[in-house]
């Protein structure tokens, strides 16, 4: 998984460990100390993982047998179809987590599916994916697919948890205000209380977000922004996620909030 390395600092024994953090595709957040590369620390950040029964102490994952699919026999075009969890899409793809030095918590955007694959013989198609292996990618809860969750890098428990209908992709950003920003599939721009994951405001943006929240400071105020306009890989697989998905307005616009003076006052 190529998803973003995250810098922290965190205690242990007395003393401070520089490290990196790493939520994979494979549904594991991985800790290592990024002064010598060694593996501190590895837990799942989604549900039901199926290839792997968790991660060893050598930082190495521990596979469930049977979750390679076979080949096909003799013959035969299309080998056995095996149910995996996360899927290729990953517990979280590129859409990038954020960290808070005030609650010392990593906030998730990952999303609960999975997906059955199988290999089978694949000719290239110019314009159609092109993966060697085929699949169909479905729900894993009738309530959910995105998952927003607050996760201690420390213990690997989850503190609090966000759940949305639509699959997250957009980034999270954190404040010093101890906000949470992200966005959703079905276009809101959210902001939830970085302690305890109350939702606090939520705007509507029009089009799905898959884009991360940024913030800035100009001539003293303070302004959040966001892409909106739905796309990208998602909508594209067919299955499930391509049903659900097909009600979202497509779209292309950049919003900007500012804090209000009479907030900024407060303070």
């Amino acid at each position: 998984g190529n998803n973003e390395l995250v810098l922290f600092e965190y205690s242990e024994n007395g003393e401070t460990v520089k490290a990196t953090a790493h939520a994979d595709r494979n549904g594991f957040f991985y800790v290592v100390d990024r002064t010598s590369g060694e593996f501190k620390k590895g837990f799942p950040f989604v549900d039901n993982i199926t290839w792997a029964e968790g991660i060893g102490q050598d930082g190495r994952p521990i596979e469930v047998e049977g979750q390679r699919p076979p080949a096909p026999k003799a013959g035969e075009t299309r080998g056995e179809s095996i149910e995996v969890s996360p899927p290729f899409l990953g517990g979280k793809n590129w859409n990038p987590m954020a960290y808070s030095k005030q609650t010392g918590l990593f906030y998730v955007p990952a999303n609960h599916w999975k997906e059955d694959y199988w290999t089978e013989e694949v000719t290239y198609k110019k314009g159609a994916a092109y993966l060697g292996q085929g699949f169909r990618i479905k729900r894993m809860y009738d309530d959910h697919v995105g998952i927003l969750r607050a996760m201690n890098p420390l213990s690997g428990e989850i503190e609090w948890e966000h759940k949305e209908k639509m699959p997250l992709w957009a980034g999270v950003l954190t404040t010093e205000g101890g906000l949470v920003f992200t966005g959703t599939g079905d276009g809101f721009l959210k902001a939830f209380d970085a302690q305890t994951g109350d939702e606090l405001w939520k705007f509507q943006t029009g089009s799905g977000i898959i884009s991360s929240p940024i913030t800035w400071e100009m001539d003293g105020e303070q302004y959040v922004g966001v892409a909106s306009g739905y796309g990208g890989a998602v909508p594209l697989w067919g299955g499930d996620m391509a049903e659900l998905t097909k009600p979202i307005s497509q779209g292309g616009s950049f919003w900007v909030f500012k804090l209000p003076s009479w907030a900024q006052a407060s303070r």
